[in-house]
């Protein structure tokens, strides 16, 4: 039976994103100078300009999330603000490696597990607007959504690395020698996928609010 809980209004104007904002402005300015590779740089930071942007004009025109989703959301844009400025295999990760025993640098592996947060918002947004009535659809279809988003990514990887050629191409795959790692890229995006719906669904949301 489709379900026909009622779906709420959009969140007020509220000043968290746009404090998240600022922060993120002022990371990109000041890991814009001298970057580890300039071209690189625009390369990882592109992506991230159009999310930045993405979600201001949303918000512009009254489709907004709650805080919960921004705080999300915003994880990937500032990781990748970082592995713009070293690229991603130099970030300094030491800690994080050390403390799981890995052998190579899994900043990268960490930022693609951030993309699978995005998740949050999606399903924020069609339980809002109720386009999706049946509850397993509605968790699949943000699921599929970021699978598809991590597939693609590697493709333009893939196709960016072969056109750049050289250490550029090189730094922006990212693949440190492992020649699994577009598929573990694209389970790590999908497994941040499933924690931020299960997230979702412990919070007993069917709808947003401003927390």
């Amino acid at each position: 039976m489709p379900d026909s809980t009622p779906v709420a209004a959009t969140p007020r104007p509220h000043w968290f994103p746009k404090l998240l904002l600022v922060l993120s402005l002022v990371e990109f300015v000041a890991l814009g100078f001298s970057p580890a590779d300039r071209g690189t740089w625009w390369a990882e930071n592109l992506p991230i300009l159009l999310i930045v942007g993405g979600l201001v004009l949303l918000y512009g025109r009254g489709v907004r999330f709650s805080n919960t989703a921004y705080l999300l959301m915003s994880v990937l844009i500032f990781m990748h603000t970082v592995g713009g400025h070293y690229t991603f295999e130099k970030v300094p990760f030491d800690w994080f490696n050390n403390l799981f025993g890995f052998k190579r640098n899994m900043y990268d592996r960490v930022a693609h597990f951030s993309v699978g947060f995005y998740a949050y918002p999606i399903i924020e947004l069609t339980d809002r607007y109720g386009t999706i009535r049946n509850r397993f659809i509605s968790y699949l279809f943000p699921l599929c959504v970021i699978g598809t988003i991590a597939m693609a990514y590697e493709l333009i990887e893939w196709v960016y690395a072969e056109v750049a050629g050289g250490s550029a191409g090189a730094a922006f795959l990212g693949s440190q020698g492992d020649i699994w790692d577009a598929q573990k890229d694209m389970l790590a995006d999908t497994s941040g996928a499933v924690l931020a719906l299960i997230v979702y669904a412990l919070s007993g949301r069917r709808a947003t609010t401003t927390t």
